[in-house]
């Protein structure tokens, strides 16, 4: 009998009551067909590596991350809630050492959903990493946590999140945005006042291909997490950087996807995007559910592999060489330009966000208090095309008492000034969630 290397947990859930459409991509199928191939492959039958039964999250999971609007009920079905306590399943087992590792087949995906959360975009309604690491952090008292989103869509959600949080390194590798939703995710994003230096993004271009992903890898990703030094790796493992995959352009394999992930050891991984759901998910997750278990991956290879895999094109890799050399510059040689703030000084960031999936468009105007000592509290006025205004206010984890005060006087100020529709106080440090 093959044994693992690396004791490995699984979490399957396909979501059969829930899809955006009977057609579209992000449908049960993306993981039955994996299901399947695991089941052939005798995947379970090996020793170490253990299947494990889901569970929903609860609302008090959602509320240390998010705002939704109206409430939780409103913007999540059953399969989200089970979705994202699939992701605390794969937590506990981790980190109560039943397993070193773990991977979370779950659906609906999370990446793109914000701290705001008024409808779905992305395919997203809430987000199920955030909602795995700030379970992570409230149980277990886990701290510094590295993400490296794999999905070959920016991670725009996961970004928003902790945008201003220093102990969350977010690294996304990703099609560029130029070229594809959501069109962000570009090298000057960067993280918030606070947090300078915590983001970290890496547009590849169209075509990327093993060469590509491996270099990035290997020269940046792998370096930006030894000087980090997180206490866990979380790994946004979206396949849809795959060369079968319909909604993208670029051009990775099952095999690829094996060693990124053989070299990554992430912790935790989380099922992303990823929609060649016969010809490329079965085989790139079982590549992956190898590599974690320490199993070799060396014949790890689609059917069609050798008909339509193109090896990566010259200038492509002469522009990812120059790309990652900048970067190198940025995050690793220090020459990141950051803005001197003074204690105490209030910043203001507005932004208007878009929500593809339910065609909504809302429009934030956010502040966050200049701090030294800790992430700093903010607020947020978010305004949406469905009539609603909601005022928010986030105080950090370990906040110090005058973020803690000027929190809590933003939002008493809202409340008595009665614009909103609803006021949201998220107080990470208290451990307590209030809303009006």
């Amino acid at each position: 009998m093959i044994k693992a290397k690396r004791n490995t947990g699984l979490v399957f859930f396909p979501a059969y009551d829930w899809a955006i459409s009977p057609t579209h991509p992000e449908r049960e199928e993306r993981l039955l067909y994996t299901q399947d191939q695991v089941m052939e492959e005798g995947l379970l039958d090996v020793d170490g590596i253990v299947e494990y039964k889901v569970r929903p999250a609860s609302y008090e999971d959602i509320r240390r991350v998010h705002f939704c609007v109206p409430d939780e009920e409103a913007v999540t079905t059953q399969s989200h809630l089970i979705a994202a306590g699939g992701c605390l399943v794969a937590a506990d087992a981790v980190l109560k050492g039943e397993v070193e590792s773990a991977f979370a087949l779950v659906r609906p995906p999370g990446h793109h959903a914000m701290r705001v959360v008024h409808g779905n975009r992305g395919f997203c309604n809430i987000n199920i990493e955030a909602v795995m690491i700030e379970y992570l952090r409230e149980r277990y008292g886990v701290n510094r946590v590295a993400v490296v989103d794999t999905d070959c869509h920016h991670g725009d959600g996961t970004q928003d999140i902790y945008w201003h949080d220093p102990e969350t390194l977010f690294i996304s590798i990703h099609q560029d945005g130029r070229t594809l939703y959501p069109g962000s995710g570009f090298p000057d994003e960067s993280g918030g006042p606070n947090a300078q230096g915590a983001t970290v993004n890496i547009p590849l271009p169209p075509r990327t291909g093993e060469e590509g992903f491996l270099f990035t890898l290997n020269e940046l990703v792998m370096p930006l997490l030894e000087r980090f030094k997180p206490d866990m790796v979380i790994n946004s493992a979206g396949q849809d950087n795959h060369f079968n995959d319909p909604i993208t352009n670029m051009n990775f394999s099952a095999g690829g996807y094996a060693t990124l992930n053989a070299i990554l050891k992430p912790d935790i991984a989380v099922l992303e995007g990823g929609y060649a759901v016969e010809s490329a998910l079965p085989y790139v997750n079982v590549g992956i559910i190898m590599a974690m278990a320490g199993i070799d991956t060396s014949n790890v290879k689609e059917p069609n592999y050798d008909m339509d895999y193109r090896p990566q094109p010259p200038d492509t890799t002469r522009y990812i060489e120059k790309l990652v050399k900048e970067l190198q510059g940025l995050f690793l040689e220090d020459k990141l330009k950051r803005t001197a703030y003074r204690a105490g000084e209030i910043i203001e960031r507005r932004r208007d966000i878009f929500y593809d999936t339910d065609m909504i468009s809302e429009r934030q105007h956010e502040n966050i208090r200049i701090c030294g000592e800790c992430a700093g509290a903010f607020s947020i006025d978010s305004s949406s095309s469905r009539r609603r205004r909601i005022f928010a206010v986030h105080i950090p984890r370990k906040a110090c008492s005058a973020c803690s005060a000027v929190g809590r006087a933003w939002f008493d100020s809202a409340a008595r000034s009665g614009s909103f529709d609803h006021l949201f106080l998220q107080d990470r440090s208290a451990g307590t969630y209030e809303r009006i």
